[in-house]
């Protein structure tokens, strides 16, 4: 039995990665949870999967969760980026899932790895802001990461028994998100509730904001990068609106190997916590003489320039990609509170990038501060 601990469980993969615990009891135990603030979703999670631990990031709602837990209940209740790292490298747990959203997950999760820790990613910042530091952390450790995105996990399974020397490229899809087909024009005074609606995935808040931008593709190509350690220039994205085929691998004799599927997280997400081996479930399947047609696209870069800021900023190296991260992640907080528009997203990002100086090899700390640098700066430019 596999013993598991799950940062952010109560968003959208935390969730969904208990709807898989839950049907196979006998494979997994859930030592640890964690949230940010939502306290409530949290205690019903305690009160059915019966962890150990929990981890509440907001101090506040860390003691309020204190008071509400039923005295019958016994658990050890652990706030802000302590109790974070504590569930992330306990000894008694095999996996780490990281299913946290934005930078708050980097630290627990290289702690968990300087534990030995095998990870299940699905924190994407993670990568993007330090993946040359974690990558080299893990191969000192012997740590497995798993990739949790589609995209990733379907990489990494065409990859599976294959030589990576004979990459000649990887293909993400994209969906191509809510605004696929529109103008600049038409996107100019978009509302949040219509880019926050998906056609294909159902997801979190931030994540949904950052397909519509098509940010998404960009930190999923930067976390390619490192995952599976190939140049920039060998990672092409794809739009391909149906979402059935998440990700191909082009090999030197031009031989391509693609991973489909219907486009359910909880396969990728269990495939993660099974790895090497594949589980008997009841997802829905394929079947081939109901497909309309798989059609694909160039992404159009000038309507969503995110996508092109992303590749310029992993091709920069150094810094960039913390940069961009971080004052993506403040940008898209304040365009979910109607506080700036669509375009200014793109906008105020290249303004930081053309701010910043960057470090060539940066340390934990240099990226932590360049974070916090990178903030400031932005809500400065947007007051």
């Amino acid at each position: 039995m596999k013993k598991i601990s799950i940062l952010g469980s109560t968003g959208s993969i935390g969730t969904q990665t208990l709807d898989v615990v839950r049907k196979n009891r006998d494979k997994f135990e859930v030592v640890a949870i964690s949230a940010n603030s939502s306290i409530n979703l949290l205690l019903e999670q305690i009160k059915e999967f019966k962890p150990k631990y929990v981890a509440v990031y907001n101090e506040n709602s860390a003691k309020q969760l204190k008071e509400i837990i039923p005295r019958n209940i016994k658990i050890e209740v652990l706030s802000g980026m302590d109790g974070l790292v504590t569930i992330a490298s306990l000894d008694e747990i095999d996996v780490l899932l990281t299913a946290i959203v934005g930078m708050i997950g980097l630290v627990p999760t290289l702690e968990a790895i300087k534990k030995g820790k095998t990870i299940a990613l699905a924190n994407k910042e993670t990568l993007v802001t330090a993946g040359q530091l974690v990558m080299e952390e893990a191969r000192k450790r012997n740590v497995d990461i798993l990739p949790v995105d589609s995209e990733h996990s379907a990489i990494f399974q065409c990859l599976n028994g294959e030589n990576k020397k004979e990459i000649d490229s990887i293909i993400l899809t994209a969906s191509g998100g809510p605004f696929r087909g529109k103008t600049k024009e038409e996107l100019l005074n978009v509302t949040k509730n219509e880019a926050l609606k998906h056609p294909n995935w159902s997801m979190g808040r931030k994540i949904s904001i950052d397909s519509s931008t098509l940010m998404n593709k960009g930190l999923e190509v930067i976390e390619a990068k490192w995952l599976f350690d190939v140049d920039a220039e060998k990672i092409d994205v794809v739009v391909h609106p149906q979402s059935i085929i998440h990700s191909m691998v082009q090999f030197v004799d031009s031989s391509i190997i693609a991973q489909m599927g219907c486009p359910d997280m909880k396969l990728p997400i269990q495939y993660a916590l099974t790895y090497p081996n594949r589980l008997l479930n009841d997802f829905e399947r394929l079947d081939f003489s109901k497909l309309n047609g798989l059609t694909f696209e160039k992404p159009d870069l000038e309507t969503f320039p995110c996508l092109q800021l992303a590749y310029e900023s992993l091709k920069s190296g150094g810094t960039y990609s913390a940069v961009l991260n971080a004052a993506n992640e403040v940008l898209v907080n304040e365009f979910l509170e109607d506080k700036i528009k669509f375009y200014d997203i793109p906008y105020y990002i290249e303004k930081t990038l053309e701010a910043h100086d960057s470090i060539k090899k940066p340390t934990l700390e240099e990226i932590l501060h360049i974070d916090k640098w990178s903030r400031d700066f932005v809500k400065k430019c947007i007051k």
